[in-house]
């Protein structure tokens, strides 16, 4: 059997004409999908991509895969479905902070607690962008949008403690334009097994522009980011001001440090995405700007048994103790009618 063609990134990108605003974020996201696409060892026909609704959910159309758009928020029930059926296929959910977390935030969160063989990516840029600038779940408090015109006074959903809160045994951070660690937690989340959830922050340069400007730009990156590494203490900032994270008792602070000092010795916290417990992560969670750096990176990832490997082994099980069963049989089972005209 002649041996497959190594795939490229031109075998990711279809024929269609890529229609989002000029300066979205999710350029960027698609161009660093389909650059590691063809690293991650599937065939190409066993890609699926599976959306619901908003900009974000135009992904299938540019992707040279197999691909579903679907219905609000309904992207994670039919890629459940899907991985269920072909446990084979690379299942990728694209949704956003719209479509993912308002009238899709019920099935997201039985996907995630159910530990489906998934990689879901959350695009989000705190608005609806695809119809014209509303507010969304994840909108800053105060925020004044075309249905917010006073400010938004709505407490909004942080995407990372959702996923926490919901069971996730694989959750990170990333950012739409730093394309080198974009790729890294794409990696690491098709590496996953069960349920793989990133929320990638994104720029909409109409309704939100510069919304995430602080961890975009390289610059402010240094200051406004906490970079995410396992094994390594939770430091940030330019030399000559380099601070660090402590947590004590589950309540994270800041910690300044000397050039000279040592972080763990200072009582900077190492970093571990491997705790079994979520509390670790959920302090993580738990930092917002200006008071702290916005962390980036793997929050958590702990193996658990997936979904579909447990509904596999379930339905071994009957057919090994009541035999494959007949459909015809089972329709005509128990109480029956006859309707005649």
């Amino acid at each position: 059997m002649a041996s497959r063609a190594a795939l490229t990134q031109k075998d990711f990108a279809s024929d269609q004409d890529v229609r989002w605003c000029p300066g979205c974020g999710d350029y960027s996201i698609l161009a660093n999908i389909q650059r590691v696409m063809p690293e991650l060892g599937v065939p190409h026909e066993n890609f699926v991509f599976v959306s619901g609704i908003g900009c974000s959910s135009r992904f299938p159309y540019y992707m040279n895969t197999y691909g579903f758009h679907t219905i609000h928020g309904r992207a994670p029930a039919f890629a459940t479905g899907i991985k269920c059926a072909e446990p084979e296929l690379s299942v990728w959910v694209v949704t956003g902070d719209g479509d993912g977390l308002s009238i899709g935030g019920n099935h997201l969160l039985h996907t995630i607690r159910r530990n489906v063989d998934l990689q879901i990516l959350l695009f989000n840029n705190r608005v609806y962008g695809l119809t014209k600038g509303q507010y969304s779940p994840t909108s800053r408090v105060g925020m004044r949008t075309k249905s917010t015109p006073d400010g938004s006074i709505d407490h909004p959903v942080d995407p990372i403690a959702f996923a926490l809160g919901s069971g996730a045994t694989f959750v990170a951070r990333a950012v739409d334009v730093d394309a080198q660690h974009l790729q890294e937690m794409l990696r690491r989340a098709h590496a996953h097994r069960g349920t793989a959830f990133i929320e990638i922050l994104q720029n909409c340069p109409v309704y939100n522009d510069d919304e995430w400007i602080e961890v975009e730009d390289r610059k402010q990156r240094v200051e406004a980011s906490l970079k995410l590494e396992d094994g390594k203490p939770l430091v940030y900032g330019p030399s000559g001001d380099v601070r660090g994270i402590r947590i004590e008792d589950g309540i994270p602070s800041v910690i300044e440090l000397r050039d000279d000092q040592d972080p763990v010795s200072a009582g900077v916290a190492v970093h571990h995405d491997r705790h079994e417990s979520p509390a670790y992560a959920f302090a993580l969670a738990s930092l917002r700007r200006t008071k702290f750096p916005i962390p980036i990176g793997v929050f958590r990832a702990v193996e658990k048994p997936t979904y579909e490997a447990l509904l596999s082994g379930q339905v071994a099980a009957a057919r090994t103790k009541r035999g494959e069963g007949d459909l015809e049989s089972l329709l005509n089972s128990g109480d029956t009618w006859t309707v005649e005209a």
